[in-house]
């Protein structure tokens, strides 16, 4: 059974705070750019659309079917994207992590791995979850890439799976990390960071 819980999470790199209203305008100020990358995203958290994601977000949390995180860099204090726990399912121990949306200005250094070896942790150290979830439009290279750099297994593409705020027919492409797969992920997580970041 999953007991998962909105609990702060915190490395050496950043902190993941689950999102309370409080975090609107930081976020809104980390994630409202980069319209391109929201192009591929299933719902829009750029201009016009903030106002809707951040309901969605607020509506899921409270029917207790999301968990998101506000993600802020330790070195400034300053929000730099989010992050969520996604279609929990408490009776049969899995969840997806997703809805993931990082600041030009913080990719490709420490803050992704680092906040995934967070939230990973937490699901199978402290949740019991046996499977964790990374569901990717196809299109979107860059974050296939991110997720396999994890150490995450690709189960297969499901296609014309959801239709994105754009109106486009996505297929998906699935990932996932087992309770077995984790030791060994969370070694090579940890080691990834302490070398490639010192």
């Amino acid at each position: 059974m999953l007991t998962l819980t909105a609990d702060t999470l915190q490395g050496r790199y950043v902190r993941l705070e689950p999102i309370t209203i409080d975090h609107r305008d930081e976020l809104k100020a980390a994630i409202d750019c980069d319209p391109e990358s929201w192009e591929i995203m299933s719902v829009n958290g750029c201009g016009e659309g903030f106002d809707d994601f951040w309901g969605a977000l607020q509506g899921e949390t409270d029917r207790g079917e999301r968990i998101g995180f506000a993600i802020r860099r330790l070195s400034d204090g300053k929000v730099i994207g989010t992050s969520s726990y996604l279609n929990i399912r408490r009776l049969h121990g899995g969840l997806e992590i997703g809805s993931t949306f990082l600041n030009p200005d913080a990719r490709s250094g420490p803050v992704n791995p680092e906040s995934k070896r967070l939230m990973l942790a937490h699901a199978f150290e402290k949740a019991n979850a046996i499977r964790v979830e990374f569901n990717v439009d196809v299109r979107n290279a860059r974050s296939q890439a991110a997720v396999q750099k994890l150490g995450a297994s690709k189960e297969g593409v499901l296609r014309n799976h959801k239709v994105t705020w754009t109106g486009h027919i996505r297929d998906t492409a699935v990932f996932s990390i087992t309770d077995y797969d984790w030791p060994a992920i969370r070694e090579r997580l940890e080691f990834r960071l302490s070398e490639t970041f010192v």
